[in-house]
This record gives structure tokens, C-alpha cells and sequence, in this order.
């Protein structure tokens, strides 16, 4: 359980980061209407960020689950479930980082 909280925190850390970063890029007048780039942008990220939300909100309910001994099983489908959140953001990255 106490990892699951860990995982959690570090997705609020990557939340901040994300918020951080979007902050700036508005202010610097790219927004979601700025080109297609912009636009595949933030909707991606953004879909993603609401996974990671999803993701985390679940991870945390489990985690006080599992430290009660209850719905163990459901600590395998939150690891399947963050691992494909993980994958799609290996994906992304280069996609909207390294082709920028």
C-alpha cells in the first residue's frame, strides 16, 4: 500500500510539472489555437493528464484497500492500468518534446 501512495505522490509531482510547463506556454501565446502542433498538443497531454488523475484517485483508493487486506486483486489491475498510462506517455513524449 505504501508504494501504491508513493506512485500516487509521483503523479502529482508529474501533474505539477505539467501545470508548471502549461502555465508558461500559454503566457508565451501558445495555446490550443495557436497551429495543428499546438492543438495535438493539448489534447493529448491533456487526455493523458486525465488518466494520470484517473489513475491516481483509483491507485489511492486501493492503497487503503490493500493495507485493510481487502480487494488485493485489484492492486494487479491498477498496475496493469498504470502501465498502460506509462506506455502511451513513452509514446507521446518524443512525439511532442523531441518533434517540437
Amino acid at each position: 500500500a505504501k508504494l501504491l501512495r508513493l506512485t500516487a505522490l509521483g503523479a502529482a509531482g508529474f501533474l505539477a510539472v505539467k501545470s508548471v510547463e502549461w502555465t508558461h506556454e500559454i503566457e508565451s501565446g501558445f495555446t490550443i489555437t495557436s497551429n495543428l502542433f499546438w492543438s495535438f498538443y493539448y489534447t493529448a497531454a491533456g487526455l493523458h493528464a486525465l488518466h494520470v488523475i484517473a489513475g491516481a484517485i483509483i491507485m489511492l483508493i486501493v492503497a487503503a484497500n490493500a493495507s485493510k487486506n481487502r480487494n488485493l486483486h485489484h492492486v494487479e489491475n491498477i498496475g496493469i492500468y498504470w502501465h498502460f498510462v506509462d506506455v502511451v506517455w513513452i509514446f507521446l513524449f518524443p512525439l511532442l518534446y523531441i518533434a517540437k
